[in-house]
């Protein structure tokens, strides 16, 4: 089987939030090729108010067009939307379909295309008629024989010749005739010399003509067909993983089970479920396709199959939040591990974590600002800087002192309120990006770590008087001195609440 990285060792093992974010970060340098069965998608929007006269259907007012890229140029899409670099090898007609595709095809960046046409079958369209955000039918224009001796040699001489560029393979199968048995078998003996990973999204019932994968990727009505046997619970899922598995058909079956997340089962038997991840499901169409561009793009980032199969779900978990043939972004994952299983945000990040998280920003050409405190009792004040602080940057990290700290600045009686509560509070504002926890008496080690762009103090400080300053301005940063909101301050609201008390 070609080099695929394990599950984890020892098994059961999950990958730290820290860790997947530096997989993320390392998506642009993936290499991923893609063949499989190119299709285009068309979605029609209109109105449905009245039911027709003549049959008992609806009928529909037509309103605005719109088509992407679908089927294996959607995972292809997806892997691009990802940050990796792509090549996408299929079949398509000489109709005007094809030039829709192709124009479609050529607006990605970081996408190479080697569509091959054959002018003996029409271009793969579906056509879906969405009324009030409900599909109410789909039509497809298809040819789903096998293709022609000389189309499956030119299409397997561009897969061959694109091999050496890539890191891993899907074989994206929608079963419209592209990879046939002999095209699919010769394409993995093809990677399998090579040395690469394939990865298959498989549609034949049977599973037979994927021998030699690396990792299928069925849904459960696929592992249904092939197994022959129901897969509604997880043993039984497991069961039907073992089965394929003993059959020598790939190392890895990573079971996309809906509502239900994932389940891995490797060569070995030992299994692991996902669950999922998305929070509110509009539209499904295209989930696959997600799941299956973040799983290769992951595994070429360096990812085991464990932590690739979880990105894939955190991914397909965002698509499904989206209306029509959507895909999910390095940054939109990034953002979703930033939030807890529940979909809760998270209070605080520990100095990697949000180191990590910073250069991921900085790899999508954002700028951060950093600002710190106390931050006890939260007040106008501290809301007032907290904005001008993120107006000055793309996002923003504020620093906040551990209670140990604050108990050392400000004498007994202080905080008032613990670290984990002004973290929660603070993390809950919109302009906030991420919370550090420190535990020095001031943020000079946040600041070298994270090397801010921006650097923001209330105005009662002075450029020279401000932590970090010169550190920051040697790098070619700023020193931002935030107005103040008069008679505001939490020593203030304490002598108010409690005179001679502590402030």
């Amino acid at each position: 089987m070609p080099h695929l990285p394990a599950l984890a060792p020892p098994f059961g093992y999950r990958m730290s939030d820290e860790a997947l974010l530096n997989v993320v970060g390392s998506f642009e340098r993936a290499r991923v090729l893609v063949l499989g069965d190119v299709m285009l998608d068309r979605f029609v929007y209109g109105q449905v108010e009245r039911t027709s006269p003549e049959a008992p259907v609806p009928v529909m007012a037509l309103g605005r067009t719109s088509q992407m890229p679908g089927g294996a140029a959607n995972v292809a899409r997806n892997a691009v939307a990802l940050g990796a670099q792509v090549e996408l090898i299929g079949v398509v007609g000489a109709d005007e379909s094809a030039a829709d595709l192709t124009r479609q095809l050529a607006g990605l960046p970081s996408l190479r295309t080697h569509l091959i046409p054959d002018p003996k079958r029409p271009s793969t369209v579906k056509t879906r008629y969405v009324a009030d955000r409900q599909q109410i039918l789909r039509t497809d224009v298809e040819d789903a024989r096998a293709l022609d001796e000389a189309v499956a040699g030119a299409l397997l001489a561009a897969f061959r010749e694109a091999l050496v560029r890539n890191d891993v393979v899907v074989l994206s199968d929608y079963n419209k005739g592209v990879l046939s048995a002999a095209v699919t078998g010769q394409a993995i003996a093809a990677a399998r010399a090579a040395g690469k990973p394939v990865l298959v999204d498989p549609k034949s019932r049977s599973f037979e003509k994927y021998r030699g994968a690396s990792v299928l990727t069925p849904n459960k009505h696929e592992l249904q067909g092939a197994a022959g046997h129901d897969c509604a619970s997880d043993e039984q899922v497991i069961a039907a993983g073992r089965g394929i598995l003993a059959q020598g058909i790939c190392s890895t079956v990573v079971a996309t089970r809906g509502k239900e997340g994932m389940t891995i089962v490797q060569a070995d038997g030992a299994a692991q479920h996902i669950r999922t991840v998305a929070t509110e499901v509009f539209d499904v169409t295209g989930a696959g396709d997600t799941a299956m561009a973040a799983m290769a793009v992951s595994l070429a980032s360096g990812a085991d199959i464990g932590s690739a199969a979880r990105l894939a779900n955190v991914a397909a978990g965002i698509v499904v939040g989206k209306y029509g043939t959507a895909t999910a972004s390095a940054d939109e994952i990034v953002e979703r591990l930033r939030g807890s299983d529940d979909g809760t945000a998270v209070t605080a990040y520990t100095l990697e974590r949000a180191h990590l998280l910073v250069q991921h920003w900085r790899r999508l050409g954002l700028r951060v600002a950093f600002t710190n405190g106390c931050f006890d009792l939260l007040h106008p004040g501290h809301v007032s800087l907290l904005s001008q602080a993120r107006h000055t940057a793309d996002r923003l990290v504020v620093g906040v002192n551990s209670d140990a700290s604050v108990r050392r600045l400000k004498g007994a009686g202080r905080p008032v309120q613990g670290a984990g509560a002004r973290a929660l509070v603070l993390s809950s504002m919109r302009s906030v990006d991420a919370v550090v926890i420190f535990e020095e008496d001031t943020p000079l080690k946040l600041i070298e770590r994270l090397e801010p762009d921006v650097l923001v103090k209330g105005a009662d400080y002075t450029v020279a008087t401000v932590v970090g300053a010169e550190f920051v301005q040697s790098r070619g940063g700023r020193v931002v001195l935030a107005e103040l909101v008069p008679s505001q301050s939490t020593s203030e609201t304490l002598k108010r609440m409690n005179p001679g008390g502590p402030t």
